[in-house]
């Protein structure tokens, strides 16, 4: 009996194990159900750090966050502050709906012990993950100190040409050396930009001394617009500097002040992939109804939003809540009867009353008197007011459009008129001016109406189109991108520069528009890009040497045409290797003349304020305004160097971050000319390559008196061609290097023959319109 009751007893205990065993796989199956379900759903409502509220997709804490929208709430601090992870950035603001973090960025300060110093380099940035975190191009750059002056540049993979600043300068007042701290920022004691230029979250700072007596150091500010436009906020910053500059003992130091907030605006986007991409995955952000997916302009990835109609939160599920537009009656301009819908709302006047509801005391009683006695008489009113209504703005429609033509037709007329004085006052000879106008209707049609699949370019000074006229010539249209007085005066000095330039290695204006309030240039067409297209190609080859040397031949020879055999001396002001245009034969064509200035006779150069490109900017020029012959031919030495070496003046060299001009002149000087020599032009040219180099050094002497006149360049580089191409003839058609057994005894005299301008002019009256 014992033996039974025993095994009974057994058998129930394994009964009760295997329900107890069941029963906590349950539990262990609805726990990771329950912790999968929480782990999926974003929070509902937003948490706080201190005074600042942290919308999802950000969090404090595991779980509250989305990926890398990790925050720390640190409460040592009182009030408690909000920073990005571990990058020690300070949070001020988050705005879901724009799309745009408020950071503190903090003072950047540079002490300068020397009493002079040239352009030296130091770096801004801020620790933030580059692809879903920008520093935004609306950000104000403020510069305090006194004596200085700052460029800044853009990292490595910004746009060449687009990524350099004008110079921010500061001076002292009275020759005070103090920050001022009166709330002005006009250049004394400092300087401020209208905006950056991209957005980047990294720049590389440029500065030096301008001459005289600094203060000990500078300090550079990333600031939020709206923030500096405040005059108070400025006086803060600049006392906050002041009070600090004189205990920094470090050369170069990132700090921030007590009670001031360096408020640095930063864009954010939710994913790095775009909306259609994440659309149909389990990482879409906009989870809520009555959101809207839009890709970033800025950069690849995409931010959420609440539809019109709709306030709230996207990212989280139901997060979107309708406005109720019929509580504020005063903001959504409704004082009648107002009835809200998702989205929207409908607003009317009460029964019995009429007029207009979205004014004030809009409505008012209407009588029914008139309905009783006169029914017949207002379905008459009705239609004839109909009548009358449709008279009206059949009326109206046709006056409009008819006076749209007329305006403008006068305004055509106005520009012509305006244009064209200022042109005439320009030209030597007026009835060139008269030979050379196109008028708008005719460039429209060669353009398709300046059509974007037309577009060529642009330069400094405008955009360029293709455009093939009637009589089926191919030509290159420019059009100003902006309507200021500034780039109609440049129009109109291209126009007069080039009038008076016949020369078969410069590109030919054919004519200008005059009905526009900023003139349209008309040129020949250049089908075969730039030099600067074909020497910055990724292959291993370029340009071949003898190509090389004859481009910078012709080059040579357009520039000392310009400084001396055209009717005025003309200097061109912004030489690059983007400005020299080559033909289907590699002829080489001097472009963009907008900057350009001719120079009296009887003068060595005129006082004008600096314009040019960085890196080929002559800096004689750049420090002392004074604008001379000489300052093309230091462009002229930078294009050299490029051909030379197949590197972009702006970059920075490996070894000691110096810029491609100072570093090949080192290398000349130490005789390592090879080490920065184009392998190309090392297997073709070595000879040669060093006689080019002797010249370039001598283009990019520091002081003008120093260099050459492009006329000693011309003839130095017309010699080094003859042997280049050895004991081959040489004879020149049209710019363009032949052989011909032929002509051995006139090969040095015919590759320097010059077309007269008379031969010139006569060639282009022979073309038809």
């Amino acid at each position: 009996m014992r033996s039974a009751m025993a095994v009974l007893f057994a058998i129930a205990m394994m009964r009760l194990l295997h329900l107890l065993k069941g029963a906590a796989a349950v539990a262990v199956l609805l726990s990771v159900d329950t912790s999968a379900a929480s782990a999926s759903s974003p929070p509902q409502s937003a948490s706080r750090c201190g005074n600042i509220s942290v919308p999802y997709p950000f969090g404090v804490g595991a779980g509250s966050h989305h990926h890398d929208f990790n925050l720390v709430c640190n409460e040592t601090y009182d009030p408690p502050k909000l920073f990005i992870g571990d990058t020690g950035v300070e949070v001020l603001e988050i705005s879901v709906q724009d799309g745009t973090v408020h950071i503190d960025s903090g003072i950047l300060s540079v002490v300068v012990l020397n009493q002079s110093v040239d352009l030296t380099d130091v770096e801004w940035t801020v620790p933030l993950n580059g692809s879903l975190y920008t520093v935004s191009g609306f950000n104000k750059v403020a510069v305090f100190g006194c004596g200085f002056y700052i460029l800044w540049m853009v990292p490595d993979g910004g746009a060449p040409g687009e990524g350099t600043s004008t110079p921010c300068s500061t001076s002292c007042a009275d020759g005070s050396i103090a920050i001022p701290t009166n709330g002005t920022c006009s250049g004394v004691g400092c300087c401020a930009t209208s905006s950056l230029f991209g957005d980047y979250n990294s720049f590389t700072i440029s500065y030096g001394t301008s001459g005289g007596a600094h203060t000990k150091s500078w300090s550079l500010i990333v600031v939020d617009p709206e923030w500096w436009s405040e005059e108070e906020n400025i006086m803060a910053m600049q006392k906050a500097v002041s009070s600090h500059s004189s205990s920094l003992g470090a050369f170069q130091v990132r700090h921030s002040v007590p009670g001031i907030e360096v408020r640095t605006v930063v864009n954010w986007v939710f994913s790095k992939s775009s909306c259609v991409q994440d659309k149909n995955t389990g990482d879409y952000g906009c989870l809520s109804d009555n959101s809207e997916c839009r890709d970033s302009e800025i950069t690849s990835g995409y931010n959420c939003m609440c539809q019109p109609g709709f306030q709230g939160n996207p990212y989280i599920r139901d997060g979107c809540q309708d406005i109720n537009e019929c509580t504020s009656p005063g903001k959504y301009s409704c004082f009648g009867q107002c009835i809200n819908l998702a989205g929207s709302y409908n607003c009317a006047c009460p029964d019995g009353t009429s007029g207009d509801p979205r004014r004030l005391n809009g409505c008012s009683s209407t009588t029914t008197t008139t309905k009783r006695k006169f029914p017949g008489l207002l379905v008459v009113i009705a239609i004839c007011s109909g009548i009358a209504v449709a008279v009206i703005i059949f009326t109206a429609v046709f006056v409009r459009r008819k006076l749209r033509v007329w305006k403008a037709r006068k305004s055509r007329e106005f520009f012509f008129r305006q244009n064209r004085g200022l042109l005439l006052q320009r030209l030597v000879d007026k009835d060139i001016a008269e030979r050379m106008i196109f008028t708008l209707e005719e460039l429209q049609r060669a353009t398709n109406n300046f059509d974007e699949a037309r577009k060529l370019g642009g330069g400094g000074h405008g955009t360029v189109y293709k455009g093939i006229l009637s009589d089926q010539r191919v030509v290159a249209i420019k059009k100003s991108k902006i309507v200021i007085k500034r780039e109609i005066d440049d129009f109109i000095n291209e126009v007069a520069i080039l009038s008076q330039v016949n020369h078969r290695n410069v590109v030919k204006l054919f004519g200008c528009c005059l009905e526009t309030e900023v003139p349209l240039l008309v040129y020949e067409f250049i089908s075969n890009g730039t030099l600067s297209d074909h020497l910055h190609v990724a292959t291993p080859l370029s340009l071949p040497w003898k190509e090389r040397v004859r481009v910078a031949h012709e080059i040579a020879r357009s520039l000392a045409y310009l400084h001396s055999e055209a009717t005025t001396s003309i200097v061109h002001r912004d030489i690059k290797s983007s400005n020299i245009l080559l033909d289907e034969r590699l002829v080489a064509k001097v472009s963009d003349f907008g900057a350009s200035r001719d120079i009296p006779i009887d003068h060595t150069g005129v006082n004008t304020a600096v314009q040019g490109t960085f890196g080929y900017l002559d800096p004689e020029y750049y420090h002392t305004w004074r604008l001379t012959k000489k300052s093309d031919v230091y462009s002229f030495g930078v294009i050299l160097v490029e051909l030379l070496t197949r590197k972009k003046p702006f970059d920075r060299m490996p070894s000691q971050g110096a810029s491609l001009t100072a570093e090949f002149i080192l290398l000349v000087d130490q005789d390592k000319l090879s080490e920065i020599l184009d392998p190309q032009v090392t297997e073709e040219g070595e000879q040669q390559s060093k006689e080019v180099a002797a010249i370039a050094v001598m283009c990019l002497s520091l002081h003008g008196e120093d260099r050459p006149i492009m006329r000693q360049v011309e003839t130095r580089l017309e010699a080094l061609l003859i042997e280049v191409y050895g004991h081959e003839n040489i004879v020149e058609t049209d710019g363009f290097i032949l052989n011909d057994q032929q002509n051995n005894a006139n090969a040095r005299d015919n590759i320097s023959r010059r077309w007269s301008m008379e031969e010139e002019f006569l060639c282009s009256m022979s073309l038809p319109r």
